[in-house]
């Protein structure tokens, strides 16, 4: 395999390097709700649905990249409303910097070839 960026060592060897590429686009297409409404649950959907017949990394990483946002989403709304109880004033910057920072996380170890899993994610598609 002569790829350009050879899979470094740890990771599935067996993972081209396009589909690391399309796998960490699948999972920082998320940071795209930092702009637009409901971004980071449409960035990782339009991803997947693109690539996941084609390439079997892809549709992993854009299912758990799915998945993690959705459960974001979820948290920030209950955060949001728990505002009323002041928690939420805690509790809304908390949840978008974990999303920031794993969704970071796990675009970095999806062009490495590693399939990331998110904690605390809520497995609704599967």
């Amino acid at each position: 395999m002569n790829d350009i960026n050879p899979a470094p060592v740890g990771a599935d060897s067996s993972v081209s390097a396009d589909e690391r590429l399309w796998g960490m686009i699948a999972h920082l297409s998320a940071l795209a709700g930092f702009i637009i409404p409901f971004g980071n649950i449409a960035g990782p959907l339009i991803v997947w649905m693109i690539k996941k017949d084609a390439m079997p990394f892809v549709d992993d990483q854009g299912k758990e990249s799915l998945n993690f946002q959705i459960t974001v989403t979820i948290a920030a709304i209950i955060a949001a409303v728990l505002i009323v109880f002041l928690i939420g004033f805690l509790l809304l910057p908390a949840v978008g910097l974990a999303a920031l920072v794993f969704t970071v996380i796990a675009g970095i170890k999806a062009n490495e070839g590693v399939a990331y899993r998110y904690p605390f994610t809520l497995r609704l598609i599967k």
